[in-house]
């Protein structure tokens, strides 16, 4: 996607567009699941009242029990707030898609879901955008128009940098973020060295890994001579895709890149989300959500 041919007329149809997608799927899948997945931080005290038959003695006052006399008993409520972090990974290689939609243009419409689902539950919501440095940090609020902005933004961006560092974006992150939070990371991490900074975040918070993957990116289609560029080194080289030899290796180390990430995120015991261009991320998406609230 070229954002410098988009007018603000077209950011703004991309807008509603996503609005209207993603509403019903908040509304009639994730609100709730996404409250029964993410817990708030623990409980907090409300009020005292008197003991009634059935109490746990475990939450008897006793400083108040003994001023009144009569048995009185803490009530407790979960603290539900939380704070939702969208980092989103917007190098030129998420400026790629080959089957109707771009990977940018895929992670703004789940960024939507996400956020709105969060707000849903009356949580607050920020956006970190990133290529290798980086470049956009919206702080978390709460609010429908909050989250049109994070989509704006998204929709928006226009990458300064030419390459992508993962690490980098989340030891930021871990940096900036005082408390824990549900950080919902979505790359297509095609990138290096950002295993130990995901690591040592996860320590304190709910990290996320959202993948995304488009078709062409897991095995070319036989249709002759292509040229291929890489869109963060602007490298070409001349592809025979009718050499289906070459065409099983592309696909097998393809395939081996999206397993071996795959499977450290798994060795830190990390849920992830694989989504692929062209697809419906509604299905991968629920499955996580069924994944954790079985957990619970």
């Amino acid at each position: 996607m070229n954002n410098k041919k988009i007018t603000p007329r077209d950011i703004l149809k991309k807008v509603r567009l996503i609005d209207i997608r993603t509403r019903r799927a908040v509304n009639d899948l994730f609100a709730g699941q996404y409250h029964s997945v993410f817990k708030g931080r623990g409980v907090e005290f409300a009020e005292v009242r008197e003991y009634q038959i059935g109490d746990d003695v475990r939450t008897i006052d006793w400083n108040v029990t003994a001023r009144q006399a009569k048995p009185y008993v803490k009530l407790f409520e979960e603290e539900r707030e939380l704070t939702v972090f969208i980092l989103a990974d917007m190098s030129p290689s998420s400026e790629f898609g080959t089957t109707g939609g771009m990977k940018n243009e895929l992670a703004a419409e789940i960024a939507s879901l996400l956020a709105f689902s969060a707000a849903k539950n009356n949580d607050k919501v920020g956006l970190m955008i990133f290529t290798d440095s980086v470049e956009r940090f919206v702080q978390p609020k709460k609010g429908r128009e909050h989250i049109l902005r994070i989509i704006r933004e998204i929709l928006y961006f226009e990458p300064k940098g030419k390459r992508t560092d993962i690490g980098k974006a989340v030891s930021y992150l871990n940096r900036m973020l005082k408390r824990s939070a549900i950080i919902f990371l979505i790359s297509d991490f095609l990138d290096r060295g950002y295993e130990k900074p995901i690591r040592v975040a996860a320590k304190k918070h709910d990290i996320v890994p959202i993948i995304l993957r488009d078709p062409r990116e897991l095995e070319l289609a036989s249709i002759g001579l292509v040229e291929l560029q890489d869109a963060e080194t602007g490298e070409s080289i001349l592809v025979d895709t009718s050499d289906f030899e070459l065409l099983n290796t592309y696909r097998d180390r393809s395939r081996l890149v999206l397993s071996q990430t795959a499977q450290y995120f798994k060795s830190i015991g990390l849920d992830y989300i694989e989504v692929i261009t062209g697809r419906s991320y509604i299905e991968p998406l629920v499955a996580f959500f069924r994944r954790r609230a079985g957990r619970f």
